[in-house]
């Protein structure tokens, strides 16, 4: 057999399936993407509404994910950057805090915000000159404890971790009680101080229909796969198709007879988008409400994020609770008027995404080539695998193809 008449499937067009087709094309194979959706992007995907841009879920791209600087034209993307700074409001009174290595401005409205003492506040550029210092292998190899443990452990007072550190990572790791690794933080910590949060100016999809528009004539939408046995892949309509090398960008417990079922849940999330009258806060910037009892997490305006947008605000929701719809429209539009003093008007859409984040028992940062081989013809890729980020998805789905292309050159034809 030809190096070049190998058959090889992905599963999966979301970031992670996509990240391994660029890696095999451009390596000079030619890998078919079978989506069950009519859409590419899985997770990360955008609804337009007439004129309005409603993400699914509050994601961000974090600009310094060393993955999204191999993978991605970042300027091409148009990337609106977020302040580094977040509107902490508190039992309905306001506070900013910044990073004033990133931006003077935020020094004396941190040094007088009501969240922490000026030693938190201290800790924080203390923790971030560190966490700057020490490469991600170091991360990723270090003990692991909570992230709450881990702030405690590093001093920070217990206002603190509740007015800033859990509204804040909270929204990052849909979790409220900062159980997740402290590999997560750190990481997120350290790519927050060296780089931005951003947006795409088209919205988040705009990152997987980037990656897609390279692979012309490769994705097969509407297409669900049954199973995946050895060099066959079953779909649901009964076709088989031949594949000598498949690549799994999903979750494969759910494809792979007699593979051990994941007991992992996922960490989900409800997002609420409201029209308001509210102008915003003029810049692109997170509001966060650390209110006692709240359900509203994050908040931010998209007409401050996109140009010419009508007035809307998103809220997320983390917290697990018993609500229906409606009690929770009401129980949002409370917490923003009390807290924020924010009006919403109507809802315009309200998003539950129950697979938001994988949880993990171990944090790691990425798979290697080897690791990703799960039998003679499956890769497995995505990701749930490591740790939830895009950076993860796409590094996973180029190490999955990486293992591929070692087979196929070494000669291991299956």
């Amino acid at each position: 057999m030809a190096h070049k008449d190998v058959k090889i499937h992905i599963i999966g067009a979301g970031v992670s399936g996509l990240a391994a087709a660029l890696t095999l094309k451009k390596a000079g194979y030619n890998a078919q993407v079978l989506e069950q959706a009519a859409t590419i992007g899985g997770r990360v995907n955008t609804t337009i509404n007439g004129a309005m841009k409603l993400d699914h879920g509050f994601q961000v791209l974090l600009d310094h994910y060393p993955a999204a600087q191999e993978f991605l034209n970042l300027d091409a993307l148009d990337l609106v950057k977020f302040s580094p700074a977040s509107v902490i409001y508190i039992d309905g009174k306001k506070h900013v805090i910044g990073d004033a290595q990133r931006d003077m401005k935020y020094a004396w409205k941190t040094i007088v915000a009501g969240v922490g003492s000026v030693s938190d506040k201290w800790k924080v550029y203390t923790l971030s000159r560190k966490l700057k210092q020490k490469n991600l292998i170091d991360i990723f190899k270090s003990p692991e404890k909570t992230t709450l443990q881990y702030l405690q452990d590093y001093g920070f007072s217990e206002k603190m971790i509740k007015s800033f550190f859990k509204p804040f990572y909270t929204g990052i790791f849909l979790e409220t009680q900062l159980q997740t690794s402290s590999r997560m933080f750190e990481f997120v910590f350290k790519m927050f101080s060296e780089g931005n949060a951003t947006i795409p100016a088209a919205g988040i999809k705009a990152i997987p229909e980037q990656m897609a528009h390279q692979l012309d004539g490769q994705i097969r939408l509407n297409t669900t796969v049954k199973e995946v046995v050895a060099d066959t892949i079953q779909l649901v309509n009964g076709d088989n198709l031949k594949s000598d090398y498949t690549i799994i960008a999903t979750p494969a417990d759910v494809l792979v007879p007699n593979l051990p079922k994941s007991n992992n849940p996922w960490h989900s999330v409800q997002t609420l988008y409201f029209d308001t009258d509210d102008h915003g806060f003029d810049q692109p910037i997170i509001g966060l409400i650390a209110g006692d009892d709240c359900l509203s997490n994050n908040f931010h305006f998209l007409n401050d994020v996109f140009e010419n947008h009508p007035k809307v605000i998103s809220v997320s929701v983390v917290a697990k609770h018993d609500l229906t719809k409606d009690q929770l429209e009401e129980r949002v539009r409370k917490e923003l008027i009390e807290q924020a003093h924010i009006k919403a008007g109507d809802l315009i859409q309200m998003m539950e995404i129950k697979k938001a984040l994988p949880t993990f028992d171990s944090i790691q940062y990425a798979m290697s080539p080897t690791e990703t081989q799960l039998t003679q013809n499956i890769f497995l890729a995505g990701d749930q695998l490591s740790n939830g980020s895009l950076n993860a998805a796409m590094l996973n789905g180029k190490a999955a193809a990486q293992a591929v292309i070692s087979n196929i050159e070494n000669g291991i034809f299956v």
